[in-house]
């Protein structure tokens, strides 16, 4: 059994930044690659970043580079997004998902088995 929970969101101004947490509570927490994803309504979710234990890995997807980055408290298995210069776009709802594979699943949410019910993130210009 597995238990995903994100906080930190809320409403922040542009060029603002906010940091997000995810903690994993389970013993496979620590086995498997945990990532962040988005979503805007209507829209596909986008990948952002994830953490890949085979190797301790920290990838980024292109197009957050230089804004957002992530860490990882190893001792408490929470993944943390901090996003800095924050525009209205950035406005989405962000989930955080373990148990996805290791490689390419932090990019593929059809490769994560364990998501949290998501939180809001609302930019405000």
């Amino acid at each position: 059994q597995v238990q995903v929970k994100e906080s930190g969101g809320g409403s922040v101004q542009a060029g603002g930044s906010l940091r997000l947490s995810c903690e994993c509570s389970g013993d496979t927490c620590s086995r498997y690659t945990m990532a962040w994803f988005r979503q805007v309504p209507g829209q596909e979710r986008e990948a952002i970043a994830g953490f890949d234990p085979v190797g301790d890995i920290l990838n980024v997807a292109d197009s957050f580079v230089g804004r957002f980055s992530i860490s990882k408290d190893h001792a408490k298995s929470n993944l943390y997004l901090q996003m800095n210069s924050l525009t209205p776009e950035d406005s989405a709802m962000y989930y955080c998902a373990a148990e996805c594979d290791s490689g390419s699943g932090w990019k593929y949410p059809s490769l994560c088995n364990e998501w949290g019910q998501g939180i809001q993130v609302t930019v405000s210009s």
